[in-house]
């Protein structure tokens, strides 16, 4: 892979700082990685005072975040609750949660006196959202996006509110301006960013008028073997489908690393409400991406438009001065990628559509 693609090249040397294997040759191993409590993430739940309480469980990241959760707190011996909440659940997730020691209720979020009807918790996680199909149910997308937060901000306004938010919120920027900050203004393209500042601007606005403890976590992007960026890539190059340049460069973060900042984030929790950049350090090109699959896979890439001087980009140095820097290098998940793929392991079907520029997905 060309060596612009990366920032720091001090990522090749962290790998020792965790048990990492060369591939992954399944779900049940994903599974377990993805939702490993790194040191730091044990210590912080040995002095944690409340229970975990998850909003949306059933999402992409939910299921690990609340695995983590739960090993965290085993590990730590402080026996805190882990309960999960979300409109369904099916038989699988049910056994799933059980067996994991997670509690499960389910429920309508967008129904106030349901909400109202949660138990407290002292730590809360706030996940749901909606982007995908956004455009075609633009009144549903701001109610999850914006109208719920504001009934989550005043419900548990006496807990420490660690809240999803986006990336997106921010502009496209010059490829060589290391990505937005969280002092940069925002500037939301298209509906859904709108209304995913409109989920901060509340619990923006609980934090201050509750002083309630929050934390926004801006995630640009989220990757491991079954969705994320580099598997939209990765899948189109095995498939021998063009790959699209027109957002010719990206951030991603390994799954893993996103769950362990996350739960970690509630010491950093404040009021005002903290913003956090959530990503991993590289700029990364889809050109060179592609074309690295391509080596591994033994197919040449094709391509189809070009790249652009700007991108939807952030930098994360203040998470890492923070919380410390990310434990998995992305060489390591895109070879990890290309060997799940190429074993036709599962999928989950879901893309990333990383490549709009005008914010409508």
């Amino acid at each position: 892979m060309n060596s612009n693609c990366y920032l720091a090249g001090l990522l090749f040397n962290r790998c020792s700082m965790i048990d990492l294997p060369e591939k992954i040759s399944s779900v049940e191993q994903l599974e377990e990685l993805i939702s490993r409590p790194y040191d730091e993430t044990v210590k912080l739940f040995t002095s944690l005072d409340g229970d975990i309480l998850i909003l949306g469980i059933n999402g992409k990241i939910g299921p690990s975040l609340a695995r983590m959760a739960r090993r965290a707190s085993d590990l730590a011996g402080s026996g805190k609750n882990i309960i999960g909440v979300d409109r369904n659940f099916d038989p699988v997730q049910r056994s799933v949660f059980k067996a994991l020691n997670i509690e499960i209720i389910e429920g309508d979020l967008l129904d106030v006196s349901f909400v109202n009807s949660l138990p407290g918790a002292g730590n809360i996680f706030f996940l749901a959202g909606m982007k995908f199909g956004a455009v075609d149910n633009l009144p549903l997308t701001w109610a999850i996006n914006s109208y719920l937060p504001a009934i989550v901000a005043e419900k548990f306004k006496n807990s420490t509110i660690v809240a999803f938010s986006t990336g997106c919120v921010y502009p496209l920027v010059p490829i060589d301006s290391g990505g937005s900050l969280e002092s940069d203004p925002p500037v939301a393209i298209g509906e859904y960013a709108q209304s995913c500042l409109g989920r901060e601007r509340m619990f923006e606005y609980g934090s201050l008028r509750y002083n309630t403890k929050t934390a926004l976590i801006r995630l640009n992007y989220s990757v491991e073997m079954r969705y994320g960026v580099l598997v939209d890539i990765a899948t189109r190059v095995q498939n021998r489908q063009p790959v699209d340049l027109s957002m010719g460069h990206f951030n991603v973060i390994w799954q893993g690393d996103v769950n362990n900042y996350v739960l970690q984030s509630l010491k950093i929790a404040a009021t005002p409400a903290k913003i956090l950049n959530l990503t991993g350090p590289e700029i990364l090109s889809v050109r060179d991406v592609a074309t690295e699959f391509g080596n591994l896979m033994g197919i040449k890439p094709q391509f189809v438009s070009s790249e652009s001087d700007t991108a939807l980009l952030s930098n994360s140095s203040d998470a890492y001065t923070l919380l410390g820097s990310p434990k998995v290098d992305i060489s390591r998940v895109i070879r990890w990628v290309a060997g799940w793929l190429m074993e036709r392991r599962p999928l989950l079907g879901k893309p990333t559509h990383f490549e709009v520029r005008d914010g409508k997905y």
